[in-house]
This record gives structure tokens, C-alpha cells and sequence, in this order.
């Protein structure tokens, strides 16, 4: 049926879509059926599109025909079904693909790659783990000038081709910055498009008085004269051409007299900011752009739209925005941007928008003034950036934070929103802005830079990769990226190219021996993280107005992920951090989000979820527009919720008269009668067909029927998300206290599986305890060590059956393994120390050898041991043991009597072990060590390994990097090693 419906005929050149995920038979047939007059060239949908409509949707971006954009919606649909309806094994992990392993950041220093260093770099990437890199061309490398490539030439679009297709044979897949470096600029772009700053000058005048200056009639953009009571007159067209102004303030704008102040003349020109592509590669060197003017944007692509129309080869999966770094506050066309979406002329308004005392009225312009950048950058610049990608035949990555605009709105200009997060520098609730932006419209992928500064070069311990990913799943994140890896050739030898910051996710770096254990597990998460949909009950609103009424020191505060008080101390923030801490699972929403949300049988229904309750924190100031929509959605029967009270007057300054009388009056038409519940009081009032809500939030969210996540009183944290039978549940212990307890799900069900994506192991919950009430919560025990994680497959219906989750206590007393070890060092560098006996565990620095000092690498801890009561079969004892390593610096591999028990990277490095003997056990601990003795040593010996600009490498505070004087890193199995015999919990 497929081939016959492919027998068609167009004389419109288009492309031919298939699905990645499965049937290959039939993506075949597709493939080798079509009859069609243009060329058809075979694609694969990226696996991002497990539903259906998002599949869809790249499909018509990617095809030029009407009929055939049509035809691929529904053979898009027609092939995904199977995939939507069939219920997976409960106990099996969902299919992996390149999509739900983790992808690298990959530098390209001068762009010197060639085609067999690629290979076989990517072979490496992949047996790691990988399943995608990200192209980012940069500076390059001292002593190879003579192999750089010139950033989109030809020889360049080759090696990212060659990449491709090596990526796709692998199974794999790739992405690129649509830039070098970083922010978006180059030598595309000219002054007039470079990121700009506003220039103000003003000139006090007295009556009869001219201003000194000379004015360039070209680059001048408004000269406004101010006079007392708001007067103004426009003088931008009175420039002569000799440059003056023939200006003097007419006689009746005198003040106090004769020789008094009487007019102050506004000069508004722009200037660029100076600021240029961060770390360029050949090629791209050049101003940032500026995306407060979208003209900007169509000349910055003209290069890339060359280099494309003739290029044959295949196309990467995506296009990236790094994260927002420029410094632009204005535009060539700012003017008339304001007037067209604020409805008057901000010319007139220069006083308020530069008040250094700024009163209500200037609040209220400056307020206008930063939404409008934000529209220009979400609905122009990005826009456009978007479109150009989706009609080369890619998606986008996108990166908002940093930007003084919304972040919401701009995240969500991308297929996939970006975020972000450094070392202990780092806050859940702010990368929530990318998950809830893919969330509430509907996009499958929320990405993370990941590992950026975690820790110092080559410090970076696999735990600390870690806990960092936990965190980004809490957040939403289901797609991470580390960063990352620099492309070094074979020839370049230890330690290879590095890039200026970065956790040392490349094949040099010793903990990459273990690296596969980590994207295993990070795999295992991404894996269900990326199935089904978000189930989160509230939208949480950020009344974004409330903040940009706010003065502030600058004319456009930039919104980062460092400087946090910008959301830690708005309404919003606070909000968000009570609801985080209740256990209450929810999605940020913008104004314009809400704009296109619906009510359906009482739930708010956004392009990508369903919520049962919207939250407007307590702010004071609100958009007209957003109250309008809220209260719309309360009288078609949703849930609102005013945390304390309601908003108590509009943002903006445009008819401002008229939009608080609207206000007033809709609030006058709120009926609150006060109501008490066992948390609080609070009041309600019916509107249409819901409810308004006003009080603190736990007691209205109690009222309003919102089960929150008791789980989080034990400072467990959680992301859930709905299949077809019920909810998979994300927990992590991230305290440093270990948890076990019962815990009840705020989501009914009748089995709950236990997944450790760890390891791999799954089990059935233990039976449920019921507390005879009608709809029940679920409880079972949980144990998570500090740090440690779990995924629950809740059923809501099935009751399945299976082999059940391993849940064992001590049973007696722990013993310490005292036989002595042999340590051999079996790979590494730069030389292998000798093969060493100890009675006594310490860390290899200490051994005789001085080589072990500078090395880094792995070495294998042998012992043979008894254990008199392994075998035993008395009631009280069995077979099963916990074997604890101890002290492990860094990472450990565990056999015993010949079985593998897996890859450890985190405290307290203990497996379970069911194959002991009474005597004669033979036990084997390959421990890799991180690479920071090694690197120490060379710059205490003064190695020229650092062959790149001092700027090009820095250390984590951004100084010369210099690993001189770091103390002795502690390696090896460090102990003790115990163990303990263990027996099933009775439940």
C-alpha cells in the first residue's frame, strides 16, 4: 500500500521523509519507490519525534510539495502508531538510540580535521557511549596553521559531511553551530548590524541658545527638544547639511526669566558595542550580531545559505545558538519597532526612558521599552534563524538564558530549548525556564550544556558528572550534551587539543575508560525521559512585566544563570521555590503561551501538556492581556489560583487610563467569600464555569484538589511523566543524608517497577500498602543513598507481575578484607609504574615507585580471600554479600571469581555480590584514576603541552592555567574494603 502510494508524480523538487525509529523495511520501500520528476533524497526523521504530530511537523519543514507535505503527516502518523499504542515490557528499558545517549560539545580548533582522524575519533566517541557530537569551529592550535580550513569554504562543508555520514554509519548523528565560537557574528556583519549600544547626549539650552555640537544626519536616529510640561518638539529632520542644528527654545519655554534653563535637546545615536565572536575560528572572525534588529539576521545567513545551495552532502541535524552573550540595547530601527507594538512613539518619552530618578511614569516606559526587545529577538530575529534552519532541513538548539528578554518566549523559538548549568553554581528552578518553554508548547527535547566548569581541568570525577545529570533530569532536561570534547589528531600525542573550559570528555582524559558506565546510565534516564509526555499539575505564571517595571541599574538587565536575583526575589521565584519544596509538579507559562491555551473538561491545554490549575504568583503588576486570558480560562472552568492576593495594576504606559479601568473593572466582578481548610484560610469565588482562588499556595492548592509529592518532606526530588498506563517516576536523593522510608505517589496505581539506571536492574515493588480509603496512594519502601537515583514505572491499572525488586538488610556483622594486595598498573601514563605488593591499602602515591606520583590511569588490585559463612544455609544466613571498596579515587571495575559486577563511579562504591566461596575467592578491582597528577606533572617540568593562547586556556577563575602547584591527587583503592552478609527484607 505504502509503495503504491508513493507512485507519484510532481514537477516540485522535495525531499522524501522516513522514520528513524523503526521499520526499516519499510523506509526501504519508501525510499526506493518514489517516482517523481524532481529529486528525491532520503532522509531520516531524528528519533526526537516519538509522537506523532512533532514527527509530523519536521516532516513539513523538510518537504517542499503541498500534496506531499500532507502525504508525509499521515504516513508519519500511520508509522508511529505502533510505537504509541503498544505497551512496553514492563521490566524492559526502552529501545535506545542516538537520541537517548548522551551527544558532546566537539571543538574544531582551526578547523585542522581530517577525514581519517574523524573516523577514527568518532569510532571512539561511539564506543564510549555517544550518541551525537556538536560541531563548534574554533581557535586553533599553535604549529598547525598550515592544516586550518577556513570556516564554510568547501574543504570545510566536506569534513562536516564526512562527519555526518560517519556519525549516521555509527548510528550516530550530528549538530553545528551556525557561527564559529560563539555568540552569532562574523565578517558578514557590518557595523550597522553589529550588537549596539544606545548613545544619549543632551544639551541644556537657555532662551536664544544652539547647541555646540555638530550632528551626523546619517547615523543621528531622533534629536528631540524638551521643554517645560511635557512640551516637545521633533527635530531629527532640521539637521542641515552643515551638521547644526538652527534650534533655539522658543520664548514661552522660558522658566523663572531671561538666562534661565529652558529646553534640554536629546540626541539619540547608537554605537557597536565592541564586542566580537568569542574564540573564532579562521573565517568567522567578526562583530556579534545583533538580534534587537531583525535585518540583522537575513544578511548574517547569506553566508550560510551559500555555502549550503552547493553543497550535495548530507546536512546536520540541527543548527545551534550558544548561550545569549551579546551587549546590544538598540537598533537602526528601534524607533519604529516601538511604535508599531506599543502604540506610541517612545521619541517622546527620552526623559522617562533615561531618568536616572525614575518615578511610576518612567517605570512604566522603561517597562514598555524591554518588552520590545523581547519581541523583536522571540518573534523576528530567532524567528528567522528558525525558519532559514527548518528550510535547509534542520531543526534548532537554542540557548536563551542570558538574554534580558523572556526567556520562555525565546527558548521556545527553537525545536529544542537549551539550558545550562556550572559546578555547585547551579539551580534546578532556573533550568526549568528551557524544560517548561518545551513543555507547555509541545517540543519532545529539552537539551543541557552539561559540565561546563564543573571542576578544574582535569579534576572532573565521573560522581561529579553525575549528580550534575540528576539535576538536569529533576529540571526537565532529557537531552544532555557535555562540554565536552576537543577534536585532537592522533599525532598531536598526550594530552592532545583542549578547548579553553570544559569538563575533559575526550578519549585522552583517563576517566574515559569509564566514561561508558556513566552514558549507560544517563542513557537508561534519557530513555524514559524522552518517552510519553510531561504530567505536571500547575502552571506556574511569570508576570515577566512585573519585573521589568523595575528600575534597576540598567536599561536592559540581562537575566543570567549565575546572578540569580533576578528571579531568586521576584514573586515568581518565590513561588516556584515554595511549590519545589511542597512537592508540587508544574511548568513556567509566558503571556503569550497562555495566549494560545484552551480549557478542556476543567484542565488548561497547552500545545504540549495538561494542567489542572494556573498559579499567578503575587505580583503587583500584571499585562492587561494576560489577566483578560486568565480570567477567560477561569469562566470556561478552569482553576486559578492568586498567591495572596491579586494584582493590583497594570504594566506599561500605553492608555493606561483606559486598560486600569478595565482592570478595575474586572475585578470589581470577583464575588471572594473566605473559606478555612486545615492549612489555612483563603478565598474563593466562583467565576463562569471555575473557581478564583486567593491565599497562600499550599492551602489553596489543597482546595483545589492538587496532590503534591510527599516525597519531597524527605527532600527526594522527582520529574514524573505519563505513558499510555501510567507515570514513570525520576527520583534523586541529591542530600547528603540517605533515605530509607516509605513513600506514597500522588498518582494512584496498582503495580509500581522499580528501575535502578545504574545498573540496569528492575523488580516489582513490594505489594502496596492500602490505607482503606477509595483512591489510594501508592507506598512502598524506598532506600536511596545520598546521591543515588531510581526510576518507578507506576501501572495505574495493571497489575503486573514479575521478579521482584531486590530489597536485603544486613544480616551480620560487617568484616574488613585483610589479605594482601597485588597492584598492577595496566594502562596510562606517561610511564607504567612497576607491579607493586602491599599488606596495606593506600593511595598509589604513596607507593616506592616515583613514577606513581605522575601517573594517571588504571591499575588492577587483586586478593584472594575466604569467607568462612559464604555457602552457609542456615535460616538465618544466605549466599548474598555487600562488598563495599571504600575509599575509591576514582572510578572501579569489580570481579569476583571470574564474574563482572559492573562499573562503580560513585560513594559509597559498594554491588552485591552473590558468588562467594568459603575459601579461595578471587577478587579483581580495576580502579582509573582522574588525570590531574599527570597533568601536574608536566607543568612542574615545564612541557610545552599548552600550545594554544594563554586566553584560549584558563583555569576555572578565567587566569593563565597552571598546574604547577597543585597539591598530590590520592588514586587507586584506598579502602577499606568490607563485607556484609545480607539477607531479604521481610516485608
Amino acid at each position: 500500500t505504502i509503495k503504491n502510494i508513493f507512485q507519484v508524480s510532481t514537477s516540485a523538487p522535495r525531499e522524501i521523509m522516513m522514520t528513524g525509529m523503526a521499520h526499516p523495511q519499510t523506509c526501504a520501500v519508501i525510499a526506493n519507490s518514489v517516482d517523481c520528476s524532481g529529486p528525491a533524497t532520503p532522509h531520516i526523521v531524528p528519533p526526537m519525534f516519538h509522537n506523532s504530530l512533532h514527527a509530523a511537523r519536521y516532516c513539513q519543514c523538510r518537504c517542499r510539495s503541498v500534496f506531499f507535505k500532507t502525504l508525509c503527516v499521515t504516513l508519519v502518523m500511520l508509522l508511529t502508531m505502533p510505537l504509541m499504542a503498544g505497551a512496553a515490557d514492563s521490566f524492559a528499558w526502552p529501545a535506545t538510540n542516538s537520541q537517548t545517549k548522551p551527544w558532546s560539545f566537539w571543538w574544531w580548533m582551526g578547523s585542522a580535521v581530517d577525514k581519517t582522524n574523524i573516523t577514527r575519533e568518532m569510532q571512539r566517541y561511539h564506543d564510549a557511549g555517544l550518541g551525537g557530537m556538536h560541531i563548534i569551529s574554533i581557535y586553533g592550535a599553535k604549529g598547525s596553521e598550515s592544516n586550518y580550513i577556513r570556516y564554510l569554504s568547501p574543504e570545510w562543508m566536506e569534513m562536516m559531511g564526512h562527519s555526518v555520514r560517519e556519525a549516521r554509519r555509527l548510528g550516530m548523528d550530528v549538530d553545528m553551530t551556525t557561527g564559529t565560537g560563539w555568540c552569532f557574528g562574523g565578517p558578514q556583519v557590518s557595523d550597522q548590524d553589529a550588537n549596539a549600544n544606545v548613545v544619549l547626549k543632551t544639551y541644556p539650552l537657555t532662551a536664544g541658545q544652539q547647541i555646540p555640537a555638530v550632528l551626523n544626519r546619517t547615523n543621528t536616529q531622533a534629536v528631540i527638544a524638551f521643554g517645560p510640561d511635557g512640551k516637545s518638539i521633533e527635530l531629527t529632520d532640521s539637521i542641515g547639511t552643515d551638521g547644526k542644528l538652527g534650534f533655539t527654545p522658543p520664548s514661552n519655554w522660558a522658566k523663572n526669566g531671561a538666562g534661565s534653563e529652558s529646553a534640554i535637546v536629546y540626541v539619540i545615536t547608537q554605537k557597536p558595542s565592541g564586542q566580537k565572536v568569542k574564540r573564532p575560528a579562521p573565517g568567522g572572525e567578526g562583530w556579534m550580531l545583533n538580534l534587537i534588529y531583525g535585518a540583522s539576521m537575513d544578511r548574517f545567513l547569506e553566508p550560510f545559505s551559500r555555502a549550503f545551495s552547493s553543497y550535495k552532502g548530507p546536512k546536520p541535524r540541527a543548527q545551534y545558538h550558544d548561550s545569549y552573550e551579546y551587549k546590544s540595547d538598540w537598533s537602526p530601527d528601534f524607533f519604529a519597532q516601538f511604535e508599531k507594538r506599543r502604540g506610541y512613539r517612545l521619541q517622546t518619552e527620552l526623559p522617562a526612558l533615561f531618568s536616572k530618578n525614575p518615578d511610576d511614569h518612567a517605570a512604566r516606559v522603561l517597562c514598555d521599552y524591554r518588552e520590545t526587545v523581547s519581541e523583536i529577538m522571540a518573534g523576528d530575529s530567532l524567528a528567522k534563524w528558525t525558519k532559514w534552519a527548518h528550510d535547509l532541513g534542520c531543526i534548532t538548539r537554542d540557548q536563551a538564558h542570558g538574554s534580558p528578554g523572556n526567556w520562555l518566549d525565546l527558548y521556545a523559538t527553537a525545536d529544542i530549548p537549551e539550558t545550562e548549568m556550572f559546578s555547585e553554581d547551579r539551580n534546578i528552578l532556573i533550568s526549568k525556564f528551557a524544560s517548561s518553554a518545551a513543555h507547555v508548547t509541545g517540543k519532545p527535547l529539552t537539551s543541557a550544556e552539561t559540565g561546563t566548569w564543573l571542576k578544574e581541568h582535569f579534576q572532573e570525577r565521573l560522581s561529579d558528572l553525575k549528580y550534575l545529570l540528576d539535576d538536569m533530569f529533576l529540571s526537565g532536561v532529557n537531552h544532555v550534551f557535555y562540554h565536552g570534547c576537543c577534536y585532537s589528531p592522533d599525532e598531536a600525542g598526550w594530552p592532545g587539543w583542549h578547548f579553553y573550559a570544559a569538563t575533559e570528555m575526550n578519549p585522552r582524559n583517563s576517566i574515559w575508560r569509564d566514561v561508558p558506565a556513566l552514558n549507560t546510565y544517563a542513557s537508561h534516564c534519557q530513555s524514559i525521559l524522552q518517552s510519553g509526555k510531561p504530567d505536571n499539575d500547575v502552571l506556574l505564571y511569570w508576570p515577566i512585566e512585573d519585573f521589568w517595571m523595575q528600575p534597576g541599574d540598567t536599561l536592559l538587565p540581562h537575566l543570567t544563570v549565575h546572578a540569580r536575583d533576578w528571579f531568586e526575589r521576584q514573586p515568581m521565584g518565590i513561588a516556584a521555590k515554595a511549590l519545589w519544596a511542597q512537592g508540587q509538579s508544574f511548568d513556567y507559562v509566558s503571556d503569550s503561551q497562555l495566549q494560545h491555551s484552551k480549557v478542556s473538561s476543567g484542565k488548561i491545554m497547552t500545545a504540549g501538556g495538561e494542567y489542572k490549575v494556573i498559579v499567578v504568583p503575587a505580583c503587583e503588576h500584571i499585562s492587561l492581556e494576560a489577566f483578560r486570558k486568565i480570567l477567560q480560562l477561569a469562566g470556561k472552568g478552569a482553576c486559578v489560583i492568586f498567591q495572596n492576593r491579586i494584582p493590583g495594576d497594570i504594566s506599561g504606559e500605553h492608555d493606561l487610563a483606559a486598560r486600569r479601568g478595565e482592570l478595575k473593572e474586572l475585578t470589581s466582578n470577583i464575588r471572594w467569600m473566605s473559606q478555612t481548610n486545615p492549612t489555612g484560610t483563603f478565598q474563593t469565588a466562583h467565576y463562569g464555569k471555575g473557581e478564583l482562588l486567593c491565599g497562600g499556595l499550599e492551602t489553596a492548592l489543597e482546595h483545589a484538589g492538587i496532590k503534591r509529592e510527599t516525597m519531597a518532606d524527605n527532600d527526594l526530588h522527582f520529574i514524573r511523566r505519563k505513558f499510555g498506563g501510567g507515570w514513570n517516576y525520576f527520583l534523586a536523593n541529591r542530600s547528603t543524608n540517605d533515605f530509607a522510608g516509605t513513600i506514597h505517589l500522588a498518582r494512584d496505581c496498582k503495580s509500581i517497577v522499580c528501575m535502578d539506571p545504574m545498573t540496569g536492574v528492575c523488580g516489582l515493588a513490594s505489594p502496596l500498602m492500602q490505607d482503606g480509603i477509595s483512591g489510594t496512594t501508592a507506598g512502598i519502601r524506598v532506600e536511596l543513598r545520598a546521591g543515588e537515583s531510581i526510576i518507578l514505572r507506576a501501572f495505574e491499572h495493571n497489575l503486573v507481575k514479575g521478579p521482584a525488586w531486590p530489597m536485603q538488610q544486613p544480616d551480620g556483622e560487617t568484616v574488613e578484607i585483610k589479605t594482601p594486595w597485588k597492584v598492577e598498573f595496566t594502562q596510562g601514563g606517561p610511564l607504567l609504574p612497576q607491579t607493586y605488593e602491599t599488606p596495606q591499602l593506600a593511595s598509589w602515591t604513596t607507593f616506592p615507585d616515583t613514577n606513581c606520583q605522575s601517573f594517571a590511569g588504571t591499575a588492577k588490585y587483586e586478593t584472594t580471600f575466604s569467607a568462612p559463612l559464604a555457602g552457609r544455609t542456615n535460616e538465618k544466613t544466605c549466599n548474598a554479600y555487600t562488598l563495599t571498596l571504600g575509599k575509591v579515587r576514582q572510578s572501579a571495575r569489580v570481579r569476583l571469581n571470574g564474574k563482572d559486577y559492573g562499573t562503580l563511579i560513585t560513594p559509597p562504591f559498594s554491588v552485591l555480590v552473590d558468588n562467594l566461596k568459603p575459601d579461595g575467592n578471587h577478587l579483581e578491582v580495576e580502579v582509573t584514576s582522574i588525570s590531574a597528577n599527570r597533568i601536574r606533572d608536566l607543568d612542574r617540568r615545564g612541557v610545552a603541552w599548552k600550545i594554544f593562547n594563554d586566553i584560549n586556556f584558563v583555569d576555572i577563575r578565567y587566569k593563565r592555567f597552571d598546574a604547577s602547584q597543585w597539591p598530590i591527587e590520592d588514586c587507586g583503592l584506598m579502602g577499606p574494603v568490607t563485607l556484609t552478609p545480607m539477607a531479604n527484607r521481610i516485608k
